[in-house]
């Protein structure tokens, strides 16, 4: 590369100044990748289970399962286009992608009562609102308001959440069946009987061990090798087994098989895409056909999840690469909340959903990014990904999963700058920390965190050692969790 080019490079997304390489930055870029790359996939079946119900924008009638590559293509260009934006303004490792949850939230709790378009709609009015909040101040306001041991527990929470993340998604662990008399909620094995079974389990297994190891030894490349090297092996593995999915239509459920993508070489690399899913979406339809009450509820759901999802998230990873000062305090905080903030707006414009920063950016800091040329790398894997959906196709959750145990051990390791003597601070942080995992929602366990460090506080006479935001903040929470008694009280 060009000195030159090299030297702009690093001062203008200060990669020496935060000890890094453009090598390091870009083996994170990948890394980030591969642990992401499934979204282009889920998000079209998640939709388009919806959209086989519903009425879909494209001219008013459905938009059937024969157009997922449409959905794909999408998903694929809004991540491309909003990473690169968050790598050059944000200039940090984060990523972002339509949100796993929030996608689900709104497709079977939104879609169902009105179109897509008008529940893109919502989404757009949603980032809307949340960026206005980050241009006044407010939500950069309560991201330093928040007291730095709590942002540790975030951290930590998140990590759990990312290996468990990794454990369900690998099948190495399993919901049990809601049979009389099961209290336990997950349990080891593809089949849920304590028994490891199968082999997409086994290349997990495989994986994580050996991504382990090359971590323990410190090799450059650690995480994003354990990826490469597992889907090599899973490949391999079906081919020599023939195993095929989980589930297929017209067949029967084969709980030994692998759980999205069958890993296999692809007959054709190249694809065009259709992006004529870009701008379907109607800001205000929503509002006509559930009325003005229930969607502005709606939007504060939305929001009040995406505001503290995407905190949590930019916490957390922040943190890992060593990007969040001792105070708890960020730099460019502004500029990386107002994209994550323009990028829910930008999902619901592309008709794909609001898109958010994703916590599988830890794997790229993982790798050694700690600037947001790892997220311009990201993003071009993502655009490139719109003509190579094929290659997006090709790495199975067991290969890219063993990444994101890892790496939620490599967060949990901050769990020792919490003072756990001192229980006003240590109670709210425990809340945090087991309820993101335990309810699968970073929000939930913000949440509690928020609204026990405040009671407590208050109940000890320590009142004005809370920030006033704080107050403001655990009174939304409150509404928050009693959004559906508040609902049912007003007859929506």
């Amino acid at each position: 590369m060009n000195p030159r080019a090299t030297g702009l490079l690093d001062r203008f997304f200060f990669i020496s100044e935060r000890g890094s390489t453009i090598g390091q930055e870009v083996r994170g870029g990948f890394a980030t990748f591969f642990t992401m790359a499934y979204i282009v996939v889920l998000n079209p079946i998640i939709i388009g289970t919806v959209a086989d119900k519903t009425e879909q924008v494209l001219g008013g009638g459905t938009l059937p399962h024969t157009n997922l590559p449409m959905i794909a293509a999408a998903t694929a260009f809004a991540a491309g286009i909003l990473t690169i934006a968050m790598g050059i303004f944000g200039r940090v490792p984060l990523a972002m992608a339509t949100g796993l949850g929030l996608n689900a939230f709104v497709a079977f709790g939104i879609a169902t009562h009105m179109t897509w378009a008008d529940a893109m709609g919502l989404v757009v009015l949603e980032g809307i609102v949340i960026a206005i909040l980050v241009l006044t101040g407010f939500r950069v306001a309560v991201f330093n308001a928040i007291p730095a041991q709590l942002k540790t527990a975030i951290s930590v929470g998140i990590g759990l959440f990312i290996a468990l993340i990794g454990f369900v998604d690998a099948g190495f662990v399993r919901r049990i069946p809601d049979a009389a008399g099961t209290t336990v909620p997950v349990k080891l094995g593809a089949l849920g009987n304590g028994s490891l079974t199968g082999w997409p389990t086994l290349v997990f297994v495989v994986g994580l061990i050996v991504t382990a190891f090359l971590i323990a030894r410190k090799f450059k490349g650690a995480i994003l090798m354990g990826i490469v090297g597992t889907t090599v092996l899973a490949i391999v593995v079906e081919a020599i087994g023939n195993i095929g999915p989980q589930m297929a239509p017209g067949q029967p459920v084969n709980p030994n098989g692998w759980a999205l993508i069958v890993p296999k070489l692809p007959s054709t690399l190249l694809e065009l895409p259709d992006l004529s899913l870009l701008g379907q979406f109607n800001l205000f339809g929503s509002f006509s056909k559930i009325g003005g009450v229930a969607a502005i509820l709606l939007v504060f759901t939305l929001l009040l999840a995406d505001f503290f999802d995407t905190m949590g998230t930019v916490v957390g990873v922040g943190r890992q690469a060593g990007l969040v000062a001792p105070d708890g305090t960020m730099e460019r905080s502004r500029s990386i909340l107002l994209v994550d903030s323009l990028a829910a707006a930008a999902g619901g414009a592309a008709s794909v959903s609001s898109n958010t920063t994703y916590v599988e950016s830890a794997a790229g800091v993982g790798e050694g990014a700690r600037t947001g040329l790892a997220s311009v790398v990201t993003g071009f894997l993502f655009l490139l990904a719109m003509f190579f959906a094929p290659l997006t196709q090709v790495v199975p959750s067991e290969a890219a999963t063993p990444a994101l145990v890892i790496v939620g051990f490599l967060m949990m390791t901050q769990i020792r700058e919490i003072d756990f003597s001192d229980y006003e601070i240590a109670i709210p942080a425990f809340l945090t920390i087991v309820l993101i995992p335990f309810t699968y929602s970073i929000t939930a366990g913000i949440g509690a965190g928020f609204i026990t460090y405040v009671f407590i506080k208050a109940m000890k006479g320590h009142a004005r050692e809370i920030h006033p935001l704080l107050w403001v903040v655990a009174a939304l929470f409150l509404v928050y969790f009693t959004v559906e008694p508040i609902k049912s009280v007003l007859g929506l």
